[in-house]
């Protein structure tokens, strides 16, 4: 596995040594890996709202619907990617990705413009941007599983974190900001943007990766070669890949249940559209502000002195306790406030912890098994507990009740989450 190096002292990179334990050798990749993360979740958390309020346009039953087709569209994204990535250089591939989806929003904000309230439109941006997020994370993160070796991952992926975070800071701040002057279309045209700046630092990262002095990874700019499908495979045959993928599934199973609540209490709190726009992004920006404070000063620290096991459960029991304040006061104020809790814990402490969980395994499965997991079984299981949902309120189970089912759902994720990272830790000893 690669080890990264490079040079520098600059107060940039004395500042990070002390902050985060960043080597000056590595601070160059952990630059333009943050840059890259900024700008990737920058686009994409700029753009959200404008999807948020089309679901509340939408309404609750026509959005499970479209994640029917939201998982169906995920199902058959893997094998494309699987093909992709088998065949061609991961250096002309993931700026080729980056730039797919600056152009798909550049389009996609002619439409709008075009067709004013089209809720056609509106429906396919929503199913679109639904099955793509996931991808770009997940692709993100298959490569910087490459270039970082175990213990720098334990070390660096918090601080690398923390620039998705500014990124998802800053998008949703710039589209709270100007959306009220240049509509939803400005806003897609402003996440295309940030996608160009996505492409240039992707580039700067691929050039340190292939001036590693190992000698190897320039060779290992290839196309992986195998069978597109295979992702399902190795995930089948791997207890620990099917438990991490029962992780997701009860992450995304919590993350449902409030969503579908979200989305009613929004619709009948705040009559306008752009005012909805506005409320989504705020949520989103307080939720980076703590986030990026996070990553940069706690993740990597509680990795290192800890362990991956504590950033895996000390959410869930987290969303146990704010399940039952749900269920025992609801309101649009508990709410927002459980929405802070739960998406702050995933970007700081879940979600780099899952990542680490990924450092073990070899590169093929760091890109098809984990983009089989990031994408169609999160999105899947999003699909199904939204409908399981819908029936459930249309058989008369309140609110409340919907808290208490993710209360009990929170509390599996804990423990699958216990196991994989005590699994995880054992294994790094034996190693």
């Amino acid at each position: 596995m690669a080890s990264v190096h490079g040079t520098g002292g600059t107060a940039l990179t004395r500042w990070l040594g002390r902050v985060a334990g960043v080597e000056p050798r590595e601070a160059p990749a952990v630059i333009a890996a943050f840059l890259l993360f900024f700008f990737v979740l920058g686009g994409y958390f700029a753009v959200r709202p404008v999807r948020e309020t089309i679901a509340t346009i939408l309404g609750g039953e026509r959005v499970a619907d479209l994640w029917i087709i939201t998982s169906i569209g995920a199902v058959i994204i893997v094998p494309l990617y699987g093909w992709l990535v088998g065949r061609v250089r991961r250096s002309l591939l993931l700026p080729s990705i980056y730039g797919f989806v600056a152009v798909s929003l550049v389009l996609f904000g002619l439409a709008f413009g075009a067709r004013p309230g089209d809720t056609l439109v509106g429906a396919v941006f929503y199913v679109w941007i639904s099955v793509l997020n996931l991808m770009l994370v997940s692709v993100f993160w298959s490569f910087l599983l490459e270039l970082f070796d175990d213990a720098q991952v334990k070390r660096l992926f918090g601080v690398i974190a923390a620039g998705g975070t500014a990124g998802a800071l800053v998008g949703p701040l710039l589209t709270d900001l100007t959306v009220q002057h240049v509509g939803n279309l400005g806003v897609l045209f402003i996440g295309a943007a940030m996608f160009v700046g996505a492409i240039a630092a992707q580039r700067v990262l691929l050039a340190i990766w292939k001036d590693t002095p190992s000698g190897r990874l320039p060779a290992a700019d290839r196309g992986l070669g195998g069978n597109p499908f295979a992702g399902f495979a190795i995930v089948a045959r791997s207890p620990y890949l099917l438990m991490l993928a029962l992780f997701v599934v009860l992450l995304s199973t919590a993350n449902t249940l409030l969503y579908f609540e979200q989305l009613s209490i929004v619709r009948e709190t705040f009559a306008d559209p752009a005012r909805r726009t506005q409320v989504f992004a705020r949520i989103d920006y307080v939720v980076q502000t703590l986030t990026v404070l996070s990553q940069i000063f706690l993740t990597g620290r509680i990795a290192a002195t800890f362990g991956v096991r504590t950033l895996l459960v000390m959410v869930p029991l987290a969303m146990v306790a704010g399940f039952a304040a749900l269920a025992a006061v609801g309101g649009f104020a508990v709410l927002a406030a459980v929405m802070v809790l739960r998406r702050w814990g995933e970007y700081a402490f879940i979600r780099p912890g899952r990542e680490m969980l990924f450092s073990r395994l070899d590169t093929e499965a760091k890109y098809k098994a984990k983009n089989l997991i990031d994408v169609p079984v999160y999105r899947g299981a999003d699909m199904l507990v939204a409908q399981l949902q819908n029936a459930l309120r249309a058989g008369g189970l309140s609110g409340a009740g919907v808290a208490m089912l993710g209360a009990g759902a929170a509390l599996c994720w804990a423990g699958v989450g216990w196991w994989l990272g005590s699994r995880h830790e054992r294994d790094n000893k034996q190693r």
